[in-house]
C-alpha cells in the first residue's frame, strides 16, 4: 500500500499538440489535475518530464507545479535520461505514481524500467492516456503482467492520506468532491 514517506508522482509528458490528440483528453486533464493538487497537499514530491520537441507542460498542469522544472528527455523511457535518475535517486523514494502520456509509450516505458530497478510502480489508471483507448488498454494490461500496480486518482490519494483524522484531510476533501 502507499505510503507518504515513499512515494513520489513523475508525471510523463502532458505537453503540447500530444495532449491534444489524447484519447478522452478532459477526463485525463481532471484526474492529474487532482491528483497534482493532492500529492501537493500531502507534500510528496514530484518529478515533471517533457519529451524533446513536443512544446512544454500544458499551462493548466504547469501552473500547479510551479516550483517543479521539468526534465526535458529524448529517450521515450524516463530511465534513459540521468537528469531523471539521478532526481528519483536523490528523492529516495520506493514507490512511484506514474501518471501521464502515453500509456503505451512513455509511461509505459517508464514503468518497466522503474520496475527493473526495484521501484513499486502505481499506474494511476484515470490520469494516465494515448491518443486511442486500445493501446491505453494494451500499455496498462501490459504494465500490470510485468508487476505494476493499478490505482486511481482518488485511491491513491486516500491510501496515502490513510485517515480522516488527519489534519490535511480537509483539504484533501475539497479537490476530490
Amino acid at each position: 500500500m502507499l505510503n507518504r514517506e515513499e512515494a513520489l508522482l513523475a508525471v510523463i509528458d502532458i505537453q503540447g499538440n500530444l495532449y491534444l490528440a489524447m484519447d478522452e483528453k478532459e477526463f485525463l486533464l481532471a484526474n492529474t489535475e487532482k491528483l497534482i493538487k493532492g500529492i501537493n497537499i500531502l507534500e510528496i514530491p514530484i518529478i515533471l518530464t517533457e519529451q524533446v520537441k513536443i512544446g512544454p507542460t500544458i499551462p493548466e498542469l504547469a501552473e500547479l507545479m510551479p516550483a517543479v522544472k521539468p526534465i526535458i528527455k529524448n529517450s521515450f523511457s524516463c530511465c534513459g535520461d540521468e537528469q531523471f535518475l539521478t532526481a528519483l535517486t536523490a528523492a529516495g523514494k520506493r514507490q512511484i505514481l506514474v501518471c501521464g502520456i502515453e500509456a503505451h509509450v512513455c509511461a509505459y516505458q517508464t514503468s518497466m524500467d522503474l520496475m527493473e530497478r526495484g521501484y513499486e510502480v502505481y499506474v494511476v489508471a484515470d490520469a494516465v492516456s494515448s491518443r486511442t483507448a486500445r493501446n491505453r488498454e494494451i500499455g496498462i494490461k501490459k504494465l500490470l503482467a510485468a508487476g505494476a500496480i493499478l490505482t486511481s486518482t482518488e485511491m491513491a490519494l486516500f491510501e496515502l492520506l490513510k485517515t480522516a483524522t488527519d489534519p490535511k484531510a480537509k483539504d484533501l476533501f475539497r479537490i476530490i468532491k
